[in-house]
Parts: C-alpha cells; structure tokens; sequence
C-alpha cells in the first residue's frame, strides 16, 4: 500500500459523508409553515435516529389530532431540544454528563438547525442505517 492509496480512500470517505449544508437545508425546508417544518423535523428524525429521538405529541384541542410539541434529539454530551408553543418554537442545546444538564443555553432556530445537521451527520458516520436515512432527508426535500 502506498500513500496515495490513504489519499484515496479519506476522499472516498468523505464523499460519503453528507454535506451538513444540504442536510441544513432540507430541514429548513418547510420553516415557513411552523407546524408543518415540526411534524416534518420529527417524523424525519424518528427515522434517521431511532432511539436517539423523543417526540411529545399533545392533542390539539379537546378533539383535534395529536401534533408534535417538542423534539429531544440526544447525540453524545449533547441534548437538543424543541419546543412548539403555536406559532412559536423555542430551541434549546443542553450540555450533559451523567444525565443532568450542566449548561443550557437558548439557540435560533438557525443555530439549531446548524447543531442538529453536524449531530445527525456525526451519527451517520458511525451507522450506515442513519447514513441512508440522512440521504433520504435530502433527496425528499
């Protein structure tokens, strides 16, 4: 084996990896209708991150359909989480150990996206079940 042929495969690995701003965008992709870009984010979620993802759904008035109200997605010493309040969506990155947040800090939804696409595309590289779901959120947006 050469050098060259190192050269090779980390090129070879690294377009495998899913560009973060394509994932960053398909995210993005339906925030102008808040409730849709939520139930979009969690179904899309609860399928590249089974087990990674918590999703709160509450039913919408006395009779109306259950909607998501918030989103947990945990990857390694980091919670994200968000929440759904109307028209309104709160974000939220907690640093954790042992289970407890040990720093909480408010993010835009921006900065959240931002977070999530390197946590998701972190997953992916460890998990080609993740890695093919990722895909998908990027080819069906």
């Amino acid at each position: 084996m050469t050098g060259d042929d190192n050269v090779g495969t980390d090129l070879e690995r690294a377009s495998e990896r899913p560009d973060l701003d394509l994932v960053a965008a398909a995210l993005r992709a339906d925030l102008s209708d808040i409730a849709a870009f939520v139930e979009s984010l969690a179904t899309r979620l609860e399928l590249a991150l089974p087990g990674l993802v918590e999703v709160k759904r509450a039913r919408s008035g006395f009779r109306g359909p259950k909607v998501v109200v918030e989103i947990t997605v945990v990857s390694g010493d980091q919670r994200l989480l968000l929440q759904r309040d109307g028209g309104r969506i709160n974000a939220v990155r907690s640093r954790v150990s042992g289970g407890i947040a040990i720093k909480t800090e408010a993010l835009d939804i921006d900065a959240w996206l931002e977070v999530l696409s390197a946590a998701v595309a972190e997953q992916a590289q460890r998990s080609e079940r993740t890695r093919l779901a990722l895909q998908q959120i990027v080819l069906d947006s």
